[in-house]
């Protein structure tokens, strides 16, 4: 039991409850699962601090043509 909800998120859970066809119960704890049982997302950081070197930093490089002619 959650004690001193607003009503407000009360009525948006029985809306998102009553659009899956599950009980307010059901989807409370379907939220809960999802968002403290799941794995959590890695930042962006994360996901580039793991990649491999790969490659010289010149195989990166930007090479651009002078447009003007």
């Amino acid at each position: 039991m959650v004690r001193n909800v607003d009503e407000a998120v009360v009525r948006e859970l029985k809306k998102r409850a009553a659009r899956r066809n599950h009980s307010a119960e059901q989807e409370h704890r379907e939220i809960l699962t999802q968002a403290l049982l799941r794995p959590r997302r890695r930042s962006l950081a994360e996901v580039l601090a793991a990649m491999p070197d790969a490659g010289k930093d010149d195989d990166f490089e930007r090479h651009q043509t002078d447009r003007r002619t």
